[in-house]
């Protein structure tokens, strides 16, 4: 869930290439596989496990014959022949003394000084066949910015939301995204670096105990003093270990910090650490997602279908309207048994939003114990919002279990609450504790994503295809739920 692996892979002597979103990971991916061909040296390509692993996006796919045309055939031939082969045997690595082993090792090294090259090559050529702009280091922001971030990885879209927010209000500020991380090109940094940038903010999603800096943070002081660059401010931040939420109010605090006459050195974002108390304070921050976004949220139980059922809802909207999609689905390592929270969005702008919702148009609670258990699940509603219960409640009883707090901010933000016992409906229909179907159909029904009878029939062609191994008669039962 964070950059721990692969800072512990640094002197393997594999190049490391990174992205920050599924988008980049579909463009670069094919970056590292040719890189590698033709560079001779073996890639490892990264991006954030449990957030743009987990995440469902749509994505614009390769033409497997742009990435043919892109292949090195004759560095392909050559690494082929190359290959162990019985035919023609060779011996390689098997046992080397001090007489000889270092120099082998310093021989490798015209290998890495000239793989920068050849990833720059080819992410020229996706750019080309792309329109995109790929670079080992890209900046992002105002040009004259003077306070910059550094870092990799999902946290960069994070960012661009709020820096396109401070910027338009009148801030300077910009971040640089690292791709190519190994090998570390410093003459590259500090191209990227605007001359403007008097303070800056290197992030790292690791923590290195006894270290005087985290690793990003070590090489870009080390980029700077050997180019001889001074009078720039550098601090050091660490986020998201084990797959931390680092919502947009972390992004505020840092620039806020960068702000201050005397930042501090160390620090940490999105948690309170009241030990050592390196975190930085963070405030409620603006809604910085692209306008129109409706943002949608499901707490289930891990094992009731939630998380299944709103995969195929994501799916539905994005395969059959034009609008952007985003799903993130946000469990513990308990699993079945455990809480699940679905994390929807949906729009018609680009969605850079790898964190969780905090505000949503639409709530769902599937299951009524966590009414009881008190959850601040009705808070998480914007004004105006919907609100939906699965229980085997009637009013009364849903007045008598719901908390007074809640109580009160569902009459001071007109929450629009609705009930459902989809708990009986699915027993009455044979499906047992299976209520995820009924309530993704109540949820296409309060929501109005698209008309009613159209999601109702994508939403039975989904179930066909879903359980259609199961038998005829699980089909018909998802129906009859629909």
């Amino acid at each position: 869930g964070d950059h721990s692996d692969v800072m512990a892979c640094r002197q393997t002597g594999f190049a490391m290439l990174a992205e920050g979103n599924v988008q980049e990971v579909m463009d670069l991916a094919p970056v590292a596989h040719l890189a590698a061909i033709k560079g001779r040296v073996p890639f490892i390509n990264f991006f954030d496990g449990f957030r743009t692993s987990h995440e469902i996006q749509k994505v614009a796919i390769w033409d497997y014959k742009d990435l043919a045309e892109m292949v090195d055939m004759d560095a392909v031939a050559a690494f082929r022949a190359r290959a162990l082969n019985p035919e023609h045997p060779t011996m390689r690595g098997s046992h080397e003394n001090g007489d000889i082993f270092f120099q082998h090792r310093e021989a490798s090294n015209k290998y890495y000084d000239a793989l920068p090259e050849i990833v720059e090559e080819y992410m020229g050529k996706i750019n080309a066949k792309l329109g995109t702009d790929y670079q080992l280091f890209n900046y992002y922001g105002a040009p004259d910015a003077d306070r910059v971030i550094i870092c990799m990885g999902s946290f960069c879209d994070v960012a661009e939301e709020v820096i396109d927010y401070m910027n338009a209000h009148g801030e300077k500020v910009g971040l640089i995204k690292v791709r190519l991380y190994r090998p570390f090109r410093a003459d590259k940094l500090i191209a990227a670096i605007p001359a403007t940038a008097k303070k800056i903010a290197v992030l790292d999603r690791t923590k290195e105990p006894g270290s005087l800096g985290e690793p990003l943070y070590q090489d870009v002081i080390t980029a700077l003093a050997e180019a001889g660059i001074s009078g720039k401010t550098v601090i050091a931040g660490r986020y998201g270990l084990g797959s931390k939420d680092t919502p947009p109010r972390s992004v505020f605090a840092v620039y806020e910090e960068l702000a201050k006459a005397d930042p501090k050195k160390k620090f940490t974002i999105g948690i309170v650490d009241d030990v050592t108390n390196l975190s930085l304070e963070e405030h409620k921050a603006p809604n910085t997602a692209a306008e129109g976004t409706i943002e949608v949220k499901f707490w289930g139980l891990g094992g009731d279908g939630t998380v299944g059922a709103n995969k195929n809802s994501i799916k539905i909207i994005g395969d059959h309207t034009d609008k952007y999609v985003q799903a993130y689905f946000q469990y513990d390592s308990k699993k079945t048994g455990g809480v699940t929270v679905s994390h929807l969005r949906f729009g018609d702008k680009p969605i850079r939003a790898p964190y969780y919702i905090n505000k949503a148009d639409f709530v769902a609670c599937h299951v009524p114990a966590y009414i009881i258990k008190g959850f601040p699940m009705v808070r998480d509603v914007k004004p105006g919002g919907t609100f939906l219960i699965n229980c085997q409640w009637s009013d009364e009883e849903v007045n008598k279990h719901m908390p007074a707090v809640a109580k009160r901010y569902i009459a001071e933000n007109n929450i629009q609450v609705y009930t459902i016992n989809a708990i009986d409906l699915a027993k009455e229909i044979g499906m047992g504790k299976r209520t995820n179907t009924i309530l993704q159909s109540a949820f296409f029904a309060l929501a109005k994503v698209m008309p009613e009878a159209e999601a109702i029939q994508y939403m039975k062609d989904a179930a066909t295809h879903s359980y259609l191994k199961k038998g005829q008669d699980i089909v018909d039962m998802n129906h009859k739920a629909i």
